[in-house]
């Protein structure tokens, strides 16, 4: 019978939760939550300098906000005395060593060995540090569920160190340790760590712990085919958050870097993506990070939110970026904040494009200069004054209405269509970018068109300083 699926996401708390480490930690999920296994959050914090509670604070708020849920919690820095005990066990049975040898002494030793990986002598001095025997012959092979079998030659390893002189284990042993008390049976990280692993492997071997099985992902790149950076865009999981994706979105978008299903499959719930995913169909290509596919993923989603799920998730986002903002939306009629996520739901693809497009329902439209020149021309003056008696005769102001007084009114006068609606767009929200038309009058309703319509007449009459 095989042990339960037992997968770990291990970040560093050096910083925001980067989109690679988010889509680390979201194949360890679907791993575990398909398998009916266990996820361990393992926050490895032996870089006291650099590892802060506030980042710990905030990898953790980045995995919630995506949904992510673990079943355990463990700090490498509070596991120090197991790595010690470890330690001390492996000295004992002659597999690991004190060496005070510097990095010219490994060097040296090295040039006079052809090259071959580094072993020293057991040697009790100041300053000495604990290196682990690497076996002289052989090779360490890395079974790898995207890459295949990896080997290393034992030769070519040094007896690298595993702790320092003051007793303070490194990185690559402590890994090993958490990973073998543990019992984790899948590590599934970045394939930056992928020379990391034979070094861990024979520290496993040394412990008679049973290896986990590896799968290392390859790194995200932005679309110039360049490793992933600020200058892409986006790059954490806070930043992305801040600019109004969807969690469901960004956890769909983020599976897709670099794992499909056989049908190609690309719009899935989150259920779907816990049934359908698997390890062994990750590619060993570098996937690339295109922010404009995400958004046009996230649009897709935002327009399948129920309303009042859309006004919530607009409320909320308003709220931690723009409070004045949400004042105005929160104290606005039920019937006008309905009528705003009617009428941007089809156009806005994040929820941070939202709140521009529709300011206009909530505030008096703002004063774009360039728009007002480029659109509001003399010929604009004749248009925008039949447009306004059109929509007064029209005997309902439902979209429909609006939509026949407006297109009727461009074929008698055979002009563009857009030379009619940019006057009226530029006169009731005050830019050239708004929802449809139609729906944007209806929803400011007659009586606030008509007055803004008015006022932009009166702009335009009005002698020129």
């Amino acid at each position: 019978m095989e042990s339960q699926v037992r997968v770990r996401f291990a970040p560093s708390p050096t910083g925001a939760l980067h989109i690679g480490g988010a889509r680390t930690a979201l194949y360890n999920w679907l791993m575990a939550r398909g398998s009916g296994g266990a996820l361990v959050l393992r926050i490895e914090d032996t870089d006291r300098e650099r590892s802060t509670s506030e980042n710990v604070e905030q990898i953790l708020d980045a995995l919630r906000w995506l949904e992510l849920d673990w079943d355990e919690t463990h700090s490498q820095h509070e596991r120090a005395p197991h790595h010690r005990e470890r330690l001390r066990e492996l000295v004992e049975a002659g597999h690991a060593y004190p060496d005070p040898a510097t990095a010219e002494d490994v060097k040296a030793w090295k040039h006079a060995h052809g090259g071959a990986g580094y072993r020293g002598e057991p040697r009790e001095e100041a300053g000495a540090a604990i290196r682990l025997r690497v076996p002289d012959e052989g090779e360490t092979v890395v079974e790898d569920a995207i890459r295949g079998e990896i080997r290393f030659e034992n030769r070519l390893l040094d007896d690298y160190v595993i702790a320092r002189s003051d007793g303070s284990v490194l990185y690559n042993f402590a890994v090993a340790v958490d990973d073998a008390e543990m019992e984790i049976t899948d590590v599934v990280r970045g394939d930056d760590h992928l020379s990391n692993t034979p070094r861990q492997l024979v520290v496993l071997r040394a412990l008679g712990a049973k290896p986990p099985r590896y799968a290392h992902l390859p790194l995200l790149h932005g679309p110039d085919g360049k490793k992933l950076s600020k200058r892409h865009g986006a790059v954490s999981v806070e930043a992305l958050r801040e600019e109004g994706y969807l969690p469901a979105a960004v956890r769909n978008y983020l599976a897709l870097l670099g794992w499909g299903t056989e049908d190609d499959t690309t719009l899935m719930s989150t259920a779907e993506l816990v049934e359908r995913f698997s390890i062994e169909r990750v590619g060993r290509s570098s996937a690339i990070f295109d922010e404009q596919k995400l958004r046009w993923m996230n649009g897709r989603f935002m327009r399948e939110l129920p309303l009042e799920e859309y006004e919530r998730r607009v409320t909320a986002h308003l709220g931690s970026t723009d409070p004045a903002a949400r004042e105005a939306f929160e104290s606005a009629p039920p019937e006008r904040r309905r009528a705003a996520c009617e009428i941007v739901q089809e156009k806005a693809q994040t929820l941070d494009e939202v709140w521009p497009l529709v300011r206009f329902l909530f505030e008096e439209p703002g004063d774009d200069r360039a728009a007002w020149e480029r659109v509001m021309t003399a010929e604009a003056g004749p248009l925008l004054v039949a447009a306004l008696e059109a929509l007064r005769d029209s005997a309902s102001f439902e979209p429909e209405a609006i939509e026949g007084a407006l297109r009727a009114l461009v074929e008698r006068r055979e002009v563009k269509p857009k030379q009619v609606f940019q006057p009226l767009r530029v006169a009731i929200t005050g830019g050239t970018v708004s929802p449809g038309i139609f729906e944007s009058l209806s929803a400011l309703g007659r009586e606030d068109a008509e007055a803004r319509i008015e006022r932009a007449l009166g702009r335009l009459s009005a002698p020129q300083r």
